[in-house]
């Protein structure tokens, strides 16, 4: 991707501590790593106010409905991280030489 230098103003502090944790070369990549969750923040709530005009609002049992959906999927990942950890640790039996 090609790319242009740009101005901008940013609050002193909050650009020091950055540049602190990410380093002098890192500043630019991790303000246009933030800036592109910006813009797909901005996108997917473009996507939400369509689907509610569409649909309604989205209901706070909805809402309950789709985190439990996700801790359900997350705490599933989970144990299949844990058993393929497990797997990967697990003792080899070595057979015996006859």
């Amino acid at each position: 991707m090609a790319t242009k230098k740009y101005t901008v103003t940013l609050p002193e502090e909050l650009a020091e501590a950055i540049r602190a944790e990410v380093g002098t070369g890192g500043f630019s990549r991790y303000v246009t790593q933030a800036i592109e969750r910006q813009h797909e923040r901005d996108r997917l709530n473009e996507a939400v106010d369509w689907w509610e005009s569409e649909y309604g609002e989205v209901t706070e049992a909805e809402m309950s409905e789709a985190e439990a959906e996700r801790r359900e999927i997350e705490r599933m990942h989970a144990e299949r991280a844990r058993a393929r950890h497990a797997d990967d640790h697990a003792p080899v039996a070595h057979e015996k030489a006859a």
